[in-house]
């Protein structure tokens, strides 16, 4: 067993493998000038600069390293996987694309195709622990070195919950289980085991979150090193700029009182555009350019390449998720000043899980010291516009 194979289901997982394959080639002796000479660059606890030191550009791909893209269906997640995927065949990495959802047999076809790459992988990079997908594959063929990227919140909740000894169950998933969950529960068990550091398997965490390292396992910092040496600095414009969120789509917070939110942060920071998540519905989408006249930019990148190639706002705000811990890390050094807007209870759904409020405000508090803090109060009746407090 000596390949390193690396599951990615979504743009950013694919940008946090780049990023962790980096940092590997940073700490065992540097990066690659674009004539091709070696040129040392070691890793820093300090902050990271605003741009890669002169004709450094990004490291070599390792040779054993292969990219499983698993498909998903959305058009939005599919566009952003095959541009992101070229920017991996660009670098020297191995890209297989998978089409492992969406027909008939997929699931199988996946499994007998992966089989050969995985019986001989040494390790297993995967973003996303909560994923059925990863977690049949884990269960079918246990790698002896594991390590976890993020893919949004996922990796804070996974932290916790293994610390714990919980079940693994995403933190906007409310307690009780309906039939699938019961059928797939078996693999959950089995897959929790198999995500869990033991005598004979290492599991390392690759993050830009505030993780503290479960027992037995290794928490390395992802400071978006990759992302710097390749775009960038951006050009700054004199407005803001807004980040939405899935939080709707997901049933966690009410439609209302998010359009609220968004026009009322657009009126006091003056902004310009709206940068939606790949997860938003177009119709949510339609109603905020209506009600508030901002520009909807579907980025075709991650944020963090969207913001680091620019042009950006000298202000970005957020509401609690990834991009408030990885936005300041990305565009450290080039004067962009980020912001989250904490979420306030009443606009929550009341279907929403009781975990909600209490993750949703840890994503916010534990961001870095520089991320300005926005609070919300909301007004006393539903119809009255929401009061914001901005500090």
């Amino acid at each position: 067993m000596t390949g390193q194979l690396a599951f990615v289901e979504s743009p950013v997982q694919l940008l946090n493998v780049l990023e962790w394959a980096h940092a590997q080639s940073l700490a065992v002796g540097g990066t690659t000038a674009p004539d091709g000479r070696g040129a040392a660059i070691h890793a820093s606890s300090e902050e990271p600069d605003s741009a890669p030191p002169p004709g450094v550009g990004p490291v070599r791909a390792p040779a054993d390293l292969t990219l499983v893209v698993l498909s998903p269906t959305d058009p939005m997640s599919r566009g952003q996987l095959r541009r992101m995927a070229q920017l991996a065949r660009d670098d020297g990495f191995t890209v297989h694309w998978q089409e492992a959802r969406g027909s008939r047999g997929s699931l199988g076809r996946t499994l007998r195709e992966l089989a050969p790459l995985l019986r001989s992988a040494e390790r297993v990079i995967v973003g996303d622990p909560f994923s059925r997908y990863v977690q049949l594959l884990l269960t079918l063929f246990a790698p002896r070195r594991l390590t976890v990227v993020d893919d949004g919140t996922a990796t804070m909740e996974y932290a916790a919950q293994l610390a714990r000894g919980e079940r693994l169950v995403r933190w906007h998933r409310r307690g009780s289980r309906g039939p699938r969950e019961l059928v797939l529960a078996p693999v959950t068990a089995a897959a929790r085991r198999k995500l869990a550091p033991t005598r004979s398997r290492t599991v390392e965490i690759f993050t830009s979150l505030p993780v503290e390292p479960p027992p037995g396992t290794t928490v390395t910092q992802n400071t978006f090193a990759w992302t710097r040496s390749r775009f960038g600095p951006p050009r700054l414009t004199k407005g803001a700029d807004l980040v939405g969120t899935s939080l709707v789509e997901t049933g966690v917070v009410d439609p209302d009182q998010y359009a609220a939110v968004v026009a009322e942060l657009a009126r006091v920071h003056g902004a310009t555009r709206y940068f939606a998540h790949r997860r938003e519905a177009t119709e949510k989408l339609h109603r905020i350019a209506v009600e508030t006249g901002l520009e909807i930019v579907r980025p075709d990148l991650p944020l963090e390449l969207i913001a680091r190639r620019g042009p950006i706002g000298r202000t970005v705000v957020s509401f609690p998720s990834t991009v408030v811990h990885t936005l300041p890390l990305a565009l450290a050094g080039t004067g962009v000043k980020v912001a989250v807007c904490e979420i306030a209870p009443e606009w929550l759904k009341e279907t929403a899980s009781p975990r909600a409020q209490g993750f949703l405000a840890g994503v916010a508090g534990t961001a870095a010291h520089e991320v300005d803090r926005l609070t919300a109060q909301a007004a006393q009746a539903t119809q009255t516009p929401q009061r914001l407090e901005f500090g």
